[in-house]
């Protein structure tokens, strides 16, 4: 019984074999047209355009339209930083005060403080803005041709830490001559310090402000330089943005008081 079987198994596993190796053929088959189909897949995919490639990698916004008309591309190389302006003219023991005036040049207010200075032998520097000076020509002569120094205040006097990079450089580097630059509002940061650097000035602050710019009576604007005021201290005083008779008075009044305990007012070297 047993040997009449034996051709009976032995095709049977015979069948086996063949339909395992046809079941692997298969397979490898399905594999290698499954590979087929993806290689010829990918390379039917279209490039990516330059459009999609900077979209996707670019992270500095483009300027403005209002940016583009006045925006000066910035110098290859920084200029030579400034040195402190007030360094050399406040030494040892000697007494100083350094007054300041913003927001000029103005037709009326800066001939009158031009005049009270030199009543009593005093200097100072005037912040101005570019387009101030660009609509009154001639006063910054004035202001020079008296022993006085020019600082740049910006030209259009913006928040420069709430700007674009692009109008804050132009703000900057294209306002009026100076190697003191003091920012509006005295707002500022990093940024502007490093525009201000590169653009081959010092940022200039101040230590009183006696807030003439509020127009507080000239009493108040006196008794806040007198109580506040130290020696080597930067005072803010204003000859534009509005009516300053009352800043006019106050420096006639504050001047020979100062001047009795011994200050002396040069202008900053800027």
């Amino acid at each position: 019984m047993l040997g009449n079987n034996r051709p009976i198994l032995q095709g049977s596993m015979m069948s086996r074999k063949l339909a395992a190796f046809v079941a692997t053929g298969v397979a490898l088959a399905v594999v290698v047209g499954s590979l087929l189909v993806l290689a010829l897949g990918h390379q039917r995919q279209p490039e990516p355009t330059a459009a999609t490639t900077q979209t996707s990698t670019s992270t500095t916004p483009s300027p403005t339209a209002t940016d583009t008309p006045t925006l000066n591309a910035p110098p290859s190389t920084p200029r030579k930083p400034a040195p402190n302006p007030t360094a050399a003219l406040a030494t040892g023991n000697k007494k100083v005060l350094f007054f300041s005036f913003d927001d000029g040049p103005d037709p009326l207010w800066t001939p009158k403080v031009l005049q009270v200075l030199a009543k009593y032998g005093a200097h100072a520097t005037f912040f101005e803005l570019g387009a101030m000076q660009t609509a009154h020509p001639g006063l910054r002569e004035q202001v020079l041709a008296a022993g006085n120094t020019i600082g740049s205040h910006s030209i259009t006097h913006p928040q420069l830490t709430a700007i674009t990079p692009a109008r804050r450089h132009h703000e900057i580097f294209d306002g009026p001559k100076s190697t003191c630059f003091r920012p509006p509002y005295g707002a500022s940061n990093p940024k502007v310090r490093a525009d201000i650097k590169a653009a081959g000035m010092v940022q200039v602050l101040w230590d009183v402000d006696p807030r003439d710019w509020a127009r507080p009576g000239t009493n108040a604007i006196v008794h806040n330089i007198m109580t506040h005021a130290h020696n080597h201290n930067i005072i803010l005083m204003h000859d534009g943005g509005g009516n300053r008779a009352q800043t006019v008075a106050a420096l006639d009044k504050v001047l020979p008081l100062l001047k009795a305990q011994g200050y002396s007012f040069p202008a900053m070297d800027c």
